[in-house]
C-alpha cells in the first residue's frame, strides 16, 4: 500500500503570523522530517487561500483576524516545506475542507492501492475537516492523522479533534 501525504496549512500566518502559536512552531522540523522520508511524488500539500475582502465573508465575521492573504507573506507555505513539495502538488482552498484535493485523491485512489496521512494545521480546523472529507470521499482508504506533526489553536481543540476524528475511524498516530 502506497501512502499519499497531505501537509495541511503549513503557512506563515499559522506558524509565527497572525494566527501562530509556539505548538505550531514546534512541529515545523517534524513535518520537514515526514515530508523527507516520503517520495515527492506522493506528497500534497493545502493552502488556504483568502482575498482583501475576508473580513467581509462568513468566516471573517466569526475570525476576524485577517491571515493567508494571497499574495502577502503570511499565505506563503514555511519556505522550507514549500521547497520540498511539487508546485503542482499545491491545492490552495478558501475555506476549511478542500473538495478540490478530495477529488484528486479520489482519483489518484482509484488507480492505486494508498493509504493517507495528514500532518499540519490547525488541528482543530482544517486538519480535521480535510481527514473527515476523505473520510467521506474514501471510506474505504485508510486514512491517519499523526498528532506529532499537528497543533491546533490551543493544546486542548487539538486534543478534542484528535478524539473526534479518532470517533470517525481516523487512526491517530502518536
Amino acid at each position: 500500500m502506497e501512502r499519499i501525504l497531505i501537509v495541511v496549512d503549513m503557512q506563515k500566518d499559522f506558524i509565527d503570523g497572525a494566527l501562530g502559536t509556539k505548538e505550531a512552531e514546534a512541529i515545523v522540523q517534524p513535518v520537514i522530517d515526514k515530508i523527507a522520508a516520503t517520495p515527492k511524488a506522493n506528497v500534497y500539500a493545502t493552502q488556504d487561500t483568502h482575498r482583501a475582502n475576508y473580513l467581509d465573508t462568513q468566516e471573517g465575521e466569526n475570525l476576524p483576524v485577517p491571515h493567508c492573504i494571497k499574495g502577502t507573506p503570511g499565505w506563503a507555505l514555511e519556505p522550507r516545506i514549500a521547497a520540498m513539495i511539487p508546485p503542482d502538488h499545491v491545492v490552495e482552498k478558501p475555506s476549511f475542507g478542500s473538495v478540490a484535493l478530495a477529488e484528486r485523491i479520489a482519483a489518484i485512489a482509484a488507480g492505486r492501492d494508498i493509504e493517507i496521512e495528514l500532518v499540519g494545521l490547525c488541528t482543530d480546523i482544517c486538519v480535521v475537516s480535510n481527514a473527515l472529507m476523505l473520510k467521506a470521499f474514501l471510506p474505504e482508504v485508510p486514512i491517519a492523522v499523526d498528532a506529532r506533526c499537528c497543533a491546533g489553536v490551543t493544546p486542548e481543540s487539538h486534543a478534542a479533534a484528535l478524539q473526534t476524528m479518532a470517533a470517525c475511524q481516523v487512526k491517530i498516530l502518536q
